[in-house]
């Protein structure tokens, strides 16, 4: 057996992507998952953070616990994948945890979200283990747009690349190997039902275009309200009835079905619905609609046909979700449903290449 396959196998990799209310972790040989776990986190245990950055070392010991308590051999773990978070925008690949990267994610340069927790959490994880270093892969900030897509609509303003990269990217490329493609000949549109929803334009390889859903730009989503009516929005900023962090709540994190229906899971409005609830019904039929609008705006900027559009992302198990989107854009091409969230794998996927040496450890 080749040495080097050998050197490969003797090397675990971590990967970490952290969520409101749990952290996802999986380990990975040779790009196969050998332990997944979903570690939850109870609001008793959350509500004693001031804020996010405090919830490092409680999280960190989270997982290092699930990995012993599995008997994961800590120190053959020497690739610690966090998810990229809100840093200054990179070009697509995977990056080592450095100083000005750690510096970032802590003092949120781009905001505050749970997804910055990524690359800290991997970087703090990796310090503590023997032969250990940190990574993340495709942030939400990977910036490939065209100049035009950055036209906001005044000088003051420029369209911003924040969208699912790293989801997007793994599963257009899972997409163009089964027709047995190369993502970088193929025109796609990718659209990511999660937390937030972002819809991207996939031009042969960059994402040259992109809803985003963090900051107000798209369909409303679980937890974000995308678009709203901006003489409005401006008006009930300066109405003296909502603070500073009033307003960013409801533009991020308790908009969207959580404004409307109090509740952001798809399953549970799922259940609704078959049970026969309108509201429910109504508004999940709005966020389609509104999904289907931003695909065909996205589809018009093509010169030629596109090849398909994916719908990828954990609502995307939502069966009555899709129905509604899909009846809605069929007549734009061939669509392709990748349900669930496969930022893990897709992490794995980038450290594997990493140690295989088909994609460089860039700098940022």
């Amino acid at each position: 057996m080749d040495p080097k396959a050998i050197n490969l196998a003797n090397i675990l990799l971590l990967a970490i992507n952290p969520r409101d209310e749990y952290t996802q972790v999986g380990v990975f040989r040779l790009g196969k998952a050998i332990f997944l776990k979903r570690i939850n986190h109870s609001n008793d245990d959350l509500k004693n953070f001031k804020n996010l950055n405090q919830q490092r070392s409680y999280r960190s010991e989270k997982i290092l616990d699930a990995l012993r308590d599995n008997e994961i051999d800590l120190d053959s773990l020497e690739i610690i994948m966090g998810r990229g978070g809100l840093i200054k925008p990179v070009e697509s690949g995977v990056y080592e945890v450095n100083d000005k990267m750690k510096h970032d994610l802590e003092n949120s340069v781009l905001g505050e979200d749970i997804v910055n927790l990524g690359g800290l959490l991997a970087r703090d994880i990796a310090g503590q283990l023997k032969n250990a270093k940190a990574y993340i892969a495709n942030p939400v900030v990977v910036d490939e747009f065209n100049e035009l897509a950055r036209v906001a609509g005044h000088p003051l303003f420029k369209r911003k690349s924040i969208f699912h990269a790293l989801n997007q990217k793994y599963v257009a490329r899972k997409h163009a190997a089964s027709l047995g493609l190369n993502y970088e000949d193929m025109r796609l549109i990718v659209v990511t039902l999660g937390r937030a929803i972002t819809i991207g334009i996939h031009y042969k390889g960059k994402v040259i275009d992109a809803t985003q859903g963090f900051d107000g730009d798209g369909p409303f989503s679980p937890v974000f309200s995308g678009s709203l009516p901006v003489g409005d929005l401006i008006r009930m900023c300066y109405s003296g009835d909502y603070s500073e962090d009033e307003m960013m709540k409801m533009v991020r994190g308790k908009g969207g079905l959580y404004a409307y229906l109090g509740t952001p899971s798809g399953y549970e409005i799922d259940k609704r619905i078959q049970n026969e609830d309108e509201e429910a019904r109504f508004y999940f039929d709005a966020m389609a609609y509104q999904v289907a609008k931003s695909v065909g705006s996205m589809c018009m900027t093509f010169k030629e046909k596109v090849d398909g559009v994916i719908i990828t992302g954990a609502m995307a198990n939502s069966q009555i979700l899709v129905d509604s989107i899909i009846e809605r854009i069929s007549k734009v091409g061939n669509i392709h449903i990748y349900p669930g969230d496969d930022d893990l794998d897709a992490l794995a996927w980038n450290g594997f290449m990493m140690q295989k040496g088909a994609l460089e450890n860039k700098i940022y």
